[in-house]
Order: structure tokens, then sequence, then C-alpha cells
């Protein structure tokens, strides 16, 4: 079996797995928002051959987060913009966790 064959993929967040409407589905949103939120630049779902767009399960937890903002009555806008920040913030934590991890590791003295 080839390495990169689709259903080994499956496990990767950032594989373009499902379809518009099947996002939309599993958001229980219209298509249209996740084509606002594209619109927004918040989320780029990658194109099939056919045009149709694909999203990843990645861009499935953003527009879910999205979605939480605007139920609660955050604009649109507004909304694909806290997350942006949020996402934003999250990896620049993960960057300072490994950073510090690296400092702790290279000055710790090693057993003689």
């Amino acid at each position: 079996m080839a390495a990169d064959a689709p259903h080994t993929r499956l496990d990767d967040d950032d594989y373009p797995a499902y379809t518009m409407g099947r996002a939309a589905d599993m958001l229980n949103t219209a298509q249209s928002f996740l084509r606002a939120i594209g619109e927004a630049r918040l989320i780029t779902p990658l194109r099939s051959p056919g045009g149709h767009r694909r999203y990843s399960r990645y861009q499935l937890r953003i527009a879910a987060r999205a979605r939480e903002l605007v139920d609660a009555g955050t604009p649109i806008e507004a909304a694909c913009r806290i997350v942006i920040l949020e996402d934003q913030l999250e990896e620049a934590q993960r960057i300072n966790t490994e950073s510090h991890r690296s400092i702790s590791l290279a000055s710790t003295p090693s057993a003689a």
C-alpha cells in the first residue's frame, strides 16, 4: 500500500477531506456561512480538480469557533478577526513553551 494513499491521510488535520455540504452539515450551518468566512479570509479551502471547496478538520474547528462567536451576536468580520488572533496566540504560546523546554534542557547539567 502506498504511503500517500488518500485513506492514510484521514488522520491528518490538514487533509481536505470534507465537501462544503458535509462541512456545513457537521457544523450545523448553511453553506453560505462557509463562503462568508472564506471571503473574510478566515479559512481558504482547497479546491478539487472540479473546483469544489474541500475542508480539513483544522479548518472545521476554526469555522466552528467563528460560528460560536456569530451565534453569540458577534459580527462575522469581527468573529473572524477574533479567531485569527486566538489562533496566533495559541501558536505563540506553543512556540514559547518549546523554547522554554529547549533552554531548560540545554542548561541542565548532564550526568557524567
